[in-house]
């Protein structure tokens, strides 16, 4: 699943592709995920001009010239298309298709993908949102015994991290994933957010380096920690994976708080 730094490369390329672009036709190949009705999404959308692309969380969301915005969800296997002429790409869910007979498709093989009108809006803050501070976060974690790696996930407490990444923010942290959310010290919870703004900054600026243009897929392999391919940190520990529904990769050098 992309997570937030792919997001945020994704909307950085698809604004500069997409800003200005006005929508001459929305093709609805699947339905199921909408909120609205075929019909009020067309009437919507149609004619307006495509304002901008940007990450809100887990999700892309397209703003249009008079407000709407088009939320998408990419969920597991979601992928983003950009074509020209007809769409010829496989398991599409939406088109949006603009009056210079360029377009974008999403597309997804397990039909998930997820389309909104016009999301209601979330509570809690963005990772990366000046409001998922330490005093939030404090109190956040103060609250649960919860291991970490899983307030981490939680959409519901900090929006944007996933399991990825949540391994990565930890080991830079040397927090282990294991440790009880409100054991950990104060100086720990500022190393953890300092830990999740560099982390997620610079991976975006790798996965740029190494595909400029990207709009879909997952760029990995630059990952310290939750990386197949290498067997020890960057400081020389072995890396070790717990088996779950997701795979936990952290080392000895993380200190457990329990």
């Amino acid at each position: 699943m992309p997570e937030l730094p792919d997001l945020q490369a994704f909307s950085r390329n698809l604004d500069k592709k997409l800003a200005g672009k006005t929508v001459k036709e929305v093709i609805i190949h699947n339905a199921k995920k909408l909120n609205v009705s075929e019909n009020e999404l067309r009437a919507k959308l149609e004619k307006q001009k495509l304002k901008e692309v940007y990450r809100n969380g887990k999700e892309l969301y397209i703003k249009f010239s008079e407000g709407d915005i088009l939320a998408l969800h990419l969920m597991l296997h979601g992928k983003l298309f950009l074509f020209e002429g007809k769409n010829s790409n496989k398991y599409s869910i939406i088109e949006l298709v603009f009056t210079d007979d360029s377009g974008l498709v999403l597309t997804d093989f397990q039909g998930i993908a997820t389309p909104t009108l016009n999301p209601a809006e979330k509570e809690a803050p963005d990772a990366v949102d000046d409001k998922a501070g330490f005093a939030y976060l404090k109190e956040r974690l103060g609250k649960t015994k919860t291991n970490v790696k899983t307030v981490l996930l939680d959409q519901k407490i900090i929006r944007g991290i996933g399991n990825a990444y949540a391994d990565e923010i930890l080991w830079d942290a040397g927090i282990s994933p294991f440790s009880a959310s409100n054991k950990l010290p104060e100086d720990k919870i500022k190393d953890l957010i300092s830990s999740i703004h560099s982390v997620l900054k610079d991976a975006e600026k790798e996965i740029l380096k190494s595909n400029p243009d990207i709009i879909n897929g997952e760029v990995r392999d630059f990952m310290n920690i939750h990386n197949s391919k290498k067997k020890h940190s960057p400081k020389g520990a072995p890396i070790l994976i717990k088996e779950g529904t997701r795979k936990t990769y952290y080392t000895e050098e993380q200190t457990l708080y329990s």
